[in-house]
């Protein structure tokens, strides 16, 4: 009788032991880091506008972010990002939230401090959380003085060596000294192009990177390497997802397909779904 008993209780605690580890186990998209999942509309730039909208939704995106020259279409009478009018900026946001998009970022570019003003004046009337580009070292105080008058942040994006100062992860360190508004948006392509080992330049912009360009290379260390379908090629996701948790990482991460331009929808929707599965 005893020996049923404690057949009985272990069974019970064993039970409930298996109740609550099932409880934490991964329920679906989200439950590994809370980032936020989206698309870079590059990835589109063959399309206007609205059609680049209706790619990412059909692929469930959450989050886009624009790019300054995208050619909008016809919808937006030949104007281009930020000179739009508020009657155009106000169509932009109907197109967004008929799909349910967020759009808060804006890959953006200027030559003078005036075409940054420009660009966060067009930024606070989309309701944009940041800037991303790759500003001139002679505009950095005066657009963390925008930042700061128009709430918005700026994100230092990195290009491949030899195209950008912003290369290296240690030049956006020194941008962002002394300017509280300036963050880093990791391009994990570039970075590997450019001979860089991902990981370690997530370590050294830990607590500041506010974004992510995902994409994937068939070489590393090559200016010319091929862009190709997120974790087909040469990159170490799973590395990466890995010192992405141990940083809780909570940020925007973009798919940036620059490739198979005319039909890369696909690729888009599986790099999504392959990052989904690496946070869970």
């Amino acid at each position: 009788m005893k020996k049923n008993t404690l057949l009985i209780v272990l069974s019970a605690i064993l039970v409930a032991a298996s109740a609550l580890l099932y409880s934490f186990r991964p329920q679906g998209p989200g439950v590994g880091m809370k980032w936020k999942p989206g698309v870079a509309l590059y990835s589109f730039n063959h399309f206007s506008f609205e059609q680049a909208l209706d790619k990412a939704d059909s692929i469930n995106a959450l989050y886009v972010e624009g790019f300054f020259f995208h050619k909008l279409g016809d919808a937006f009478n030949g104007h281009s990002i930020p000179n739009l009018s508020d009657d155009e900026i106000k169509q932009m946001k109907g197109m967004l939230d008929k799909r349910g998009l967020k759009m808060k970022s804006l890959y953006a570019d200027g030559k003078s401090e005036e075409d940054w003003k420009a660009n966060f004046v067009f930024a606070k009337k989309m309701g944009l959380e940041f800037l991303n580009g790759e500003p001139q070292k002679q505009h950095w105080d005066a657009i963390e003085k925008l930042a700061e008058q128009y709430k918005v942040k700026v994100a230092i994006h990195e290009h491949a060596k030899g195209s950008s100062y912003f290369w290296h992860p240690d030049s956006v360190v020194m941008a962002m000294q002394g300017r509280p508004h300036f963050f880093a948006c990791a391009d994990i392509g570039h970075w590997v192009r450019s001979g860089l080992d991902p990981v370690k330049c997530l370590q050294t912009l830990r607590g500041k990177i506010i974004c992510l360009h995902i994409k994937d290379l068939d070489a590393a260390g090559d200016i010319k390497a091929n862009d190709v379908m997120v974790g087909t090629g040469v990159i170490d996701y799973p590395a990466i997802v890995a010192e992405l948790k141990r940083q809780r990482f909570d940020g925007y991460v973009y798919i940036e397909r620059e490739g198979n331009w005319d039909k890369n929808l696909p690729d888009v929707d599986h790099a999504l779904k392959f990052l989904d599965r690496l946070n869970r």
